[in-house]
């Protein structure tokens, strides 16, 4: 499709996906950049990992809030999904399978990573929402098809987030297990739109998960691929 996100640059860090044993697919949030998520890495960073990163057009995946009728929020939500499932593809044909390979997002990078696991729901090595949850207002349908079979799932907020309200991260949480995943849920009291060490520790041992053994070291910096 044509969309404001297609045609767009991918910042990528770590190993070339050529070498890497695991892959993670970073999603930026609102009014950042792919090299701001990519800032993630050092902290995140294991040996045999390619790390990539889209650039949404225009700093924002979509233009209003993620409660928002849906409808409002096109065509941007449809081109944010094209260019994830463009990446995840690319990812694979370079030789790393979706059992291997997360989604990691932050933000409106974590309602969009959320969602595009529950549309296009089958093993992954991970899912990583960090501050977001399944996008469109209350009441919108969770009928979705396929099996998250097993697939180790994360979402951790703030309980007191004033983007992303406590009871919609719930609500994801409960669509994610239902759809077959290893769903761990962590509301964290008071903290602020931002993420913490906590959450960096779930990931890593969602890493782990996809590459056993897996020890640290120093991690590429980011470039444009």
């Amino acid at each position: 499709m044509k969309g404001p996100h297609q045609n767009q640059p991918v910042r990528v860090a770590g190993l070339d996906l050529s070498q890497a044993r695991g892959a993670m697919v970073l999603l930026h949030g609102r009014g950042a950049t792919a090299e701001s998520i990519l800032s993630l890495v050092p902290a995140l960073g294991l040996n045999d990992f390619a790390y990539l990163a889209p650039q949404a057009g225009g700093n924002s995946w979509w233009p209003q809030s993620f409660l928002a009728p849906i409808p409002q929020n096109e065509p941007g939500i449809s081109s944010a999904m094209q260019a994830v499932a463009d990446v995840l593809a690319r990812v694979e044909t370079a030789g790393v399978p979706a059992d291997r390979t997360i989604l990691l997002g932050f933000s409106q990078g974590a309602c969009l990573a959320a969602e595009f696991a529950v549309r296009h729901a089958h093993r992954y090595g991970g899912v990583a929402s960090l501050s977001g949850g399944l996008i469109g207002p209350k009441g919108t349908p969770r009928d979705y098809a396929g099996s998250l079979d097993a697939t180790p799932v994360f979402l951790g907020c703030s309980d007191v987030d004033s983007h992303i309200p406590a009871e919609r991260v719930r609500e994801s949480a409960e669509v994610l297990q239902r759809l077959g995943g290893e769903v761990t849920m962590r509301l964290y009291p008071g903290m602020g739109h931002t993420i913490i060490q906590d959450e960096l520790d779930a990931v890593r041992t969602m890493m782990n998960l996809v590459v056993p053994g897996e020890a640290h070291g120093p991690v590429r910096s980011d470039r444009l691929a």
